[in-house]
């Protein structure tokens, strides 16, 4: 086991840790797809933004989670990468 599951495993075993990390779970994901599927088509962040029509640097914010996308922003992403977003309550 690496360090990152070994630190990983010790943080899991705090409830309020626990709870948190599987609140964000649904964003990971988000970014997850995002990144897989931008790799996929061999694209750059910066190739990327320009099919966006935004800036590398605001691709980097959504790849990292430290900006919180509208939900316009997304579609304009999928679009992006000939993809659909879907977003579902369950």
């Amino acid at each position: 086991m690496n360090a990152y599951a070994k630190v990983k495993k010790q943080l899991l075993k705090d409830d309020k840790v626990r709870k948190a990390y599987a609140d964000l779970g649904p964003e990971f994901a988000m970014i997850s797809a995002i990144i897989e599927k931008r790799m996929q088509k061999g694209l750059t962040q910066a190739a990327l933004a320009r099919r966006v029509g935004t800036k590398q640097s605001a691709i980097a914010r959504l790849e990292s989670g430290t900006h919180n996308p509208t939900i316009e922003f997304l579609q304009k992403v999928a679009k992006a990468l000939d993809t659909q977003l879907r977003i579902s309550l369950s």
